[in-house]
């Protein structure tokens, strides 16, 4: 694992296990107009563009809202959720980039959010300052399982990609970071156990599995 220059790490799911949430607030969303969703429908899409999920939840529910009621909608729900909520990074993540930034490592975060989502975690978790580079939703043109996002990190990183490692926790994620030439491990916690992540070189259920002395 050492032998990495740059550490690369999705947000939700993978920093924090806050999909539970988004899904709670998405089904809310939902809810407003007339739908009867529930949080665990979001497993079945998460990793995801926003613009996806959005989708997904008006057809199955047969709504029609206007996107930017119920972006707005959601941004207000999911806002209180997070901010009334007690947010925990996933165990040994920050201490791990911690570590990582002390031996001169490059780290960035990757993640489909939007923006302003990813303004809000990083926040609260108190942990902007642990990441070289941020990518949103906002800052690619072509979102996971496209490799864009990926293969910019790496660009303004000044890295190679087969000098990268990428830390996901969706199949779409997973498909992003191999198709940008990373290595990638999956990250397993029970809000995922329906993603395929098979094509990871490996998997791990907490970053304290994670042994930074080995290659």
């Amino acid at each position: 694992m050492k032998n990495f220059t740059a550490y690369l790490f999705d947000m939700d799911g993978t920093l924090l296990a806050n999909e539970r949430l988004k899904g709670e607030a998405i089904a809310r969303t939902s809810n407003l107009y007339g739908a009867n969703a529930h949080h665990e429908e979001y497993k079945q899409v998460m990793g995801e563009s926003w613009e996806f999920v959005r989708e997904y939840f008006c057809k199955n529910h047969n709504i029609s809202p206007a996107p930017e009621s119920f972006d707005r909608e959601f941004k207000n729900i999911y806002q209180e959720l997070l901010l009334n909520s007690e947010l925990l990074p996933t165990d040994g993540v920050v201490e791990l980039i911690s570590q990582l930034k002390g031996d001169n490592k490059k780290t960035a975060l990757v993640s489909s959010a939007m923006r302003w989502m990813v303004d809000t975690i990083l926040k609260k978790l108190d942990i902007i300052a642990l990441f070289d580079v941020i990518i949103s939703q906002e800052d690619v043109a072509q979102h996971k399982p496209n490799p864009e996002a990926y293969l910019k990190t790496l660009e303004k990183l000044d890295v190679a990609a087969d000098k990268a490692i990428v830390f996901e926790d969706s199949q779409a994620g997973v498909q992003a970071g191999l198709q940008a030439g990373c290595k990638v491990v999956a990250v397993h916690h029970e809000f995922n156990i329906k993603q395929d992540l098979s094509q990871a070189a490996f998997g791990i259920h907490g970053f304290n599995e994670i042994c930074f002395e080995g290659s």
